[in-house]
């Protein structure tokens, strides 16, 4: 079964990448963070304007606090991810010469940078073999019955890892982001196209709901 999910994520995403822009290791870093709980899109567009006004870490640990509110008020949560903006500019400048580093725990001491931001940034900055589980990794984990409902993030991760090679971590990463955020969707996904419908446990619970 594991095969046959690896080809169909192949098939539909030979060569999955990161759908956030960015141009310097730091701004994939604030990108992500950017990321929770809203799209990529938006995180794109509030992220075109934050940086091409503060082109360097050191104007982004100076930005007034309200100025960085109102360029990303649009992702929502954005009095805390505001803070966070000059919390890692800062961070980076004072500790890392103002360069991403490349370490796990080095990353996970960065403010706002938890693990699923760390496993994004080492998998897309380093070439590190890592398995980012956000909303949609989560929701397509638990439909293809690779983990359980109540599984949490890195209850699911870890399952993962044991499901793929270790070799293919970030790519399939890449492909369940892009499966689950646009064919396997929270809402009206879409089953009647999905060659995985005969495993997945919400296709055959909303069946079992259409023949009651």
């Amino acid at each position: 079964m594991i095969d046959k999910i690896e080809e169909y994520l192949d098939e539909l995403y030979p060569n999955p990448k990161c759908e956030l822009n960015y141009n310097k290791d730091y701004e994939l870093l604030i990108a992500v963070m950017l990321s929770a709980q809203t799209t990529d899109k938006r995180v794109n567009g509030v992220t075109e304007i934050l940086f091409k006004k503060y082109d360097t870490l050191e104007k982004l640990a100076n930005a007034k606090i309200e100025d960085l509110k109102n360029i990303i008020r649009p992702i929502g949560t954005f009095n805390k991810k505001s803070i966070f903006i000059k919390e890692i500019a800062s961070y980076l400048i004072k500790n890392f010469n103002g360069v991403v580093p490349s370490e796990r725990k080095e990353l996970e001491k960065i403010p706002g940078v938890g693990r699923k931001t760390a496993n994004v940034v080492l998998s897309n900055l380093f070439n590190y073999p890592a398995i980012a589980v956000d909303t949609h990794v989560a929701r397509v984990s638990k439909r293809l019955n690779f983990a359980k409902t109540n599984d949490d993030v890195i209850t699911i991760e870890k399952k993962l890892m044991k499901k793929f090679k270790k070799d293919v971590w970030s790519k399939r990463h890449h492909q369940l982001v892009l499966f689950g955020r646009y064919q396997c969707k929270a809402i009206k996904p879409d089953c009647n196209v999905c060659k995985l419908k005969d495993t997945c446990k919400y296709n055959k619970d909303l069946l079992y709901i259409k023949t009651k």
